[in-house]
């Protein structure tokens, strides 16, 4: 009898102690979660883009869409349910979706009073005006398998319509799609024009691959498989620029596109006509409908600083290496920033300070967000929070530090501090804004 009241005893004890472990962790990963979201919610109000969308009758708490997650802690289980935490965080990806067991979470686009500076967009990616259409990062979501699988699907809608409409006659020169942009979005679109045989022209304003060029050198670019036209399914989930340009340009030069390079766009117009007017800083194309894959980065964005016009302050990193033995200022504290930061620091001689407005960073991917915490920690980077430059000179630079004037060394800076979208070119097109679809822009188009 003692022997088993014994045994009964120990086990007891040993549940006890394994339940309060559990109960504590879960305590402390539930307050942390809280915390995470109310942090989140001092940074932003919540996705600006596509972002999953969780049934909390359907969830069964598993944390599936959690560990998936390349950015890091976007959702958590609070009180047993997925929940976003860091919406701003959100990128789009879709793995969360994929990965639930039980189909809880559908991916959406953010609520209205976020998109206000997205285009009205279709379901086919067509904005109010009729055949002019938008893909990539410019339409609200982020990520090159987005954008890949948008300019794919853009193609297909325009050549079903040119190839189900009646027969009527076009004039020689008059193209049946121009694509404006050979980036992820352009590159994808142009090759299904290919395979479609669609009559297609490409513009670039600089190069091809779009933002993508811009990176970093080795920066990896793609996250998740992706299926290009006329090649199929590219399954590697890691990839660099450099690997992905080589790639591209060996499919371009296989299909011999239509592409024209350092020919900019300067504006696009519907004539009466029902034929578009494209016009760049060479010449004027007519075509019967459009794809603007352009990407939301524009031109940088400048700070307005004296001194910001001088030979070594720049807006773009590409080859880090070829800065060694330097004094360097990065200004942004984003992805990018970070990212050239790191680069840079890695360079043998340099001595990288990076400046931060803001008294913590707040939007990096996890990784970044880690990786930028070792480099600070073994001295790598000096990060100036709560700092602002006043003034570029050669070979220095003011930087104002919590009210207080510090004058630092200085051979190059860096801005990271955004660019700025394509508005006006959008608007000039006709193209509208905000939460209404497009049938009903359309009607108030045919009222006025």
């Amino acid at each position: 009898m003692m022997e088993t009241l014994l045994t009964w005893l120990i086990a007891g004890v040993v549940l006890t102690f394994f339940f309060f472990r559990y109960w504590r962790d879960h305590k402390r990963s539930q307050a942390e979660a809280r915390a995470s979201a109310d942090r989140g919610a001092l940074f932003s109000d919540g996705p600006k883009a596509q972002h999953p969308k969780i049934s909390g009758d359907h969830c069964i708490g598993c944390g599936a869409c959690v560990d998936v997650c390349p950015e890091g802690d976007v959702l958590a289980l609070v009180s047993g349910k997925a929940t976003i935490i860091n919406g701003h965080k959100c990128i789009g990806h879709g793995l969360c979706a994929e990965e639930c067991p039980v189909g809880a979470i559908t991916m959406v686009m953010a609520k209205a009073s976020s998109g206000c500076d997205i285009p009205v967009l279709s379901e086919d990616h067509e904005t109010n005006v009729e055949n002019l259409f938008i893909a990539g990062e410019l339409g609200g979501l982020a990520l090159i398998k987005n954008a890949v699988n948008q300019g794919r699907d853009c193609m297909d809608a325009i050549a079903q319509r040119i190839g189900t409409r009646t027969a009527e006659p076009i004039e020689e020169d008059v193209l049946d799609v121009v694509i404006i942009g050979a980036g992820p979005a352009g590159i994808s679109a142009s090759l299904r024009a290919a395979e479609h045989r669609l009559k297609a022209l490409t513009l670039e304003r600089e190069e091809v691959g779009g933002t993508v060029s811009k990176y970093p050198r080795q920066k990896l670019v793609m996250t998740s498989p992706v299926e290009f036209p006329l090649h199929g399914r590219f399954t590697k989930t890691t990839l660099s620029k450099e690997e992905l340009i080589a790639f591209w340009e060996k499919v371009i030069h296989r299909t011999d596109l239509n592409i024209r390079t350092s020919e900019g766009v300067e504006s696009v117009r519907k004539a009466e006509d029902g034929l578009f007017q494209i016009r760049t800083v060479r010449q004027q194309y007519r075509s019967r409908a459009v794809v603007l894959a352009l990407g939301r980065a524009g031109t940088p964005r400048k700070l307005g600083v004296k001194g910001e016009e001088l030979p070594h302050i720049l807006y773009r990193l590409i080859e880090a290496d070829h800065y060694t033995d330097m004094h360097i200022l990065i200004v942004g504290g984003g992805d990018s920033a970070v990212e050239a930061a790191m680069g840079l620091a890695h360079q043998p001689g340099n001595k990288v300070t990076l400046s931060y407005r803001k008294g913590e960073f707040s939007r990096l991917k996890d990784r970044n967000s880690k990786r930028i915490q070792e480099h600070i920690n073994a001295g790598k980077i000096d990060v100036l929070f709560n700092s602002m430059p006043t003034e570029f000179r050669v070979g220095t630079v003011l930087i104002d530090v919590g009210g207080e004037i510090r004058q630092l060394a200085n051979d190059f800076v860096w801005i990271f501090a955004g660019g700025t979208p394509p508005s006006e070119f959008l608007k000039a097109a006709g193209i509208a804004f905000g939460s209404s679809n497009v049938d009903e822009h359309r009607e108030l188009q045919e009222v006025r």
